[in-house]
């Protein structure tokens, strides 16, 4: 088995965000990927003005998918569902899917579907750039309460504008319709109130509650390796 990480919005360096959680599934013999998304600049060309979006990252996903034949656990966070959603569909190597406080979008919706008109008070849109951020000085609190001080003093470093492009375009298929998936609510997530995680989860299989905050792989990093040593 191995695992393949798809990271949230508005961050960089999928591989740090992940690496707690990938340490220790390690340590059992299960090796891990997170690829990098384009929209959110890792691929060496900016995000925003470059036009990198959705398609974009669901290409690089579904690469690192069919890069083996190995069965396969994606495990998608916050915006990594949007990704995953389309990226996983038809990959006969998949399969389980786990949603962290995330989305299942149904073919045609977009992640503007699951949001409210106006940006989320912690992020910072800059529409003559094309591109969106988490504002700093809100990143801890939102995010991250529930972990560390070694982590939260980290997490700074690896945020990153993402192209605007990824929150209005629709995806063309649904990979949870076909594929078991297992959606992780997060509790105490200051970012996703666990309240509309609840209401996301209901199109997944089966759901797990964990009393943690948005990065449960951060914070909790024992629980979520059982979880997906579960399955």
């Amino acid at each position: 088995m191995r695992v393949v990480f798809v990271h949230g919005a508005c961050v960089r360096d999928g591989s740090w965000w992940w690496h707690r959680t990938a340490g220790l599934l390690r340590e059992r013999g299960v090796l891990s990927v997170a690829p990098p998304l384009p929209s959110c600049g890792e691929t060496g060309v900016p995000g925003g003005a470059a036009g990198q979006g959705l398609s974009e990252d669901v290409a690089a996903v579904r690469e690192a998918l069919l890069d083996g034949d190995e069965p396969t656990i994606v495990v998608a966070h916050s915006y990594g569902g949007i990704v995953t959603a389309e990226a996983a569909a038809g990959v006969g190597s998949v399969r389980h899917l786990v949603l962290v406080s995330s989305y299942l979008p149904e073919p045609g919706q977009s992640l503007s579907d699951f949001g409210d008109a106006d940006p989320a008070p912690f992020l910072d849109v800059d529409p003559g750039a094309g591109t969106f951020g988490v504002r700093p000085e809100l990143l801890v609190d939102t995010f991250l309460q529930d972990c560390d001080p070694e982590v939260q003093a980290r997490a700074a470093g690896h945020l990153a504008r993402q192209s605007v492009r990824v929150t209005g375009e629709p995806v063309g298929a649904a990979a949870w319709q076909q594929v078991p998936s297992t959606y992780l609510v997060c509790a105490q997530d200051r970012g996703t109130p666990p309240r509309l995680q609840r209401e996301f989860a209901r199109r997944a299989g089966s759901v797990v509650e964990l009393d943690a905050g948005h990065h449960p792989f951060l914070s909790r990093p024992a629980a979520v390796r059982d979880l997906l040593l579960g399955l």
